[in-house]
């Protein structure tokens, strides 16, 4: 008697069997995405501590906070773990964690608010305690009162502590003034943990890199305006080249706010800084602050100067303007990126040369406005257009002048 033919095993399917695909086919596909998205996680830890190690920035900044926050984390729980009772030893590793923050003064004023935060919820859980009791209306009452506490201004982001902490205070430790007392230790542990990590090794100082991120900014948008001077004296110009301008336009405009924001933590770092101050270059970062302002100013204009061009290659109503107009216009913006040059120097501004570049322009501009006429039997287009520039380039020459005057008071 022939034997029965093995039974190979059946593939599980999905969907309860109305499905076509085994279930170990839907999983490769799944599997490859979750290798990929850790690889490309991998590979960008792996990019972060390159360039940690490679040289001083925003990488080597956060790597060394890091460092500081785990060191000081550690030291503060060790040591409230043998001076104080368990029940409040967690308070000192979060507290020096709040005590490092990227500058020193931060670190300093999220600590006060911190310490004021605690005060607050562990009297208020004390005095509930004392004179209603630990019961589930009265905790509801304390919440209430804390959150409504915590909502004061003065308290900036620690506001919700009061309320944390007054659980702790009401719960575990049932309202009494010792475990209070305990607490307030433990904070203040931590608190001087966290300090002591900047004190030994202070936030780096980036006043240079400042500078050059603005001038690096001044010099793109310079760049650009003198691609448009060639505009006006190509006769074949290249139109996708203005429109790539028209989108690193946007991506400048996201630069300046990045930059600012760059500036003011590096005034802020200033302040209580062990180091002390620099001097000059302290005084070099309003400056450089007052600088990205006038940027933004001068970018709305160009964008809206672009703008016009993009269309005006187009539809072919640049060639409609006169050679006479095209060329010195082309001058007129060529003088407008050389002050923006010298605006952005990291150096202090030669005010005398910023002043003649913005005098030649303006003179040139008049001159524009006085003799080059579009004939009036001219497409209404081409006058749209001439009075688009000339309105952009005057708007764009007085933002330079008061920067001018705001980054040179003594001139």
């Amino acid at each position: 008697m022939a034997a029965a033919p093995a039974r190979s095993r059946a593939p599980t399917f999905v969907n309860g069997g109305r499905g076509i695909r085994p279930k170990e086919v839907i999983d490769l596909p799944k599997r490859a995405e979750i290798g990929k998205r850790v690889q490309v996680v991998v590979g960008e830890q792996a990019g972060f501590l390159r360039r940690a190690v490679g040289g001083s920035g925003r990488e080597r900044d956060a790597l060394l906070l890091g460092a500081k926050t785990v060191v000081a984390a550690m030291v503060a729980w060790v040591l409230a773990r043998y001076l104080l009772p368990p029940t409040v030893s967690t308070f000192a590793p979060f507290t020096a964690l709040v005590a490092l923050q990227a500058t020193v003064y931060r670190s300093v004023r999220d600590s006060a608010q911190y310490l004021v935060a605690m005060a607050a919820g562990a009297a208020l859980a004390a005095t509930f305690a004392a004179v209603a009791g630990i019961h589930g209306w009265t905790f509801g009452l304390l919440t209430l009162v804390a959150l409504g506490v915590g909502r004061i201004r003065r308290f900036g982001q620690q506001g919700t502590q009061v309320a944390i902490v007054g659980f702790f205070a009401f719960s575990s430790g049932q309202g009494k003034i010792d475990y209070i007392g305990y607490l307030g230790a433990s904070v203040m542990l931590g608190a001087l943990c966290g300090l002591a990590a900047h004190l030994v090794l202070a936030p780096a100082r980036h006043i240079h890199h400042r500078q050059q991120s603005v001038s690096d900014l001044y010099t793109a948008m310079s760049g650009r305006l003198d691609g448009l001077a060639d505009v006006f004296q190509c006769e074949d110009f290249d139109p996708e080249r203005v429109r790539q301008w028209r989108r690193d336009w946007q991506r400048l405009s996201a630069d300046c706010e990045r930059i600012r924001q760059s500036i003011d933590t590096e005034i802020e770092n200033s302040r209580l800084h062990p180091r002390g101050g620099l001097g000059s270059a302290d005084a070099a970062l309003p400056r450089a602050r007052d600088a990205v302002t006038v940027a933004e100013r001068a970018m709305d204009h160009l964008r809206s100067m672009t703008r016009a061009l993009d269309y005006a290659l187009d539809s072919g109503e640049i060639t409609n303007l006169s050679a006479s107009f095209r060329t010195r216009f082309s001058s007129l913006l060529r003088n407008g990126a050389a002050a923006m040059e010298e605006i952005g120097q990291t150096s202090s501004t030669d005010s005398s040369r910023l002043a003649v570049l913005l005098d030649d322009a303006e003179v040139e501009l008049d001159r524009i406005q006085r003799q080059e006429w579009v004939p009036a039997e001219a497409p209404p287009e081409v006058h749209t257009l001439r009075g688009t520039l000339l309105t952009d380039a005057g708007r764009l020459l007085a933002d330079l002048r008061s920067g001018h005057q705001a980054l040179t008071p003594t001139s």
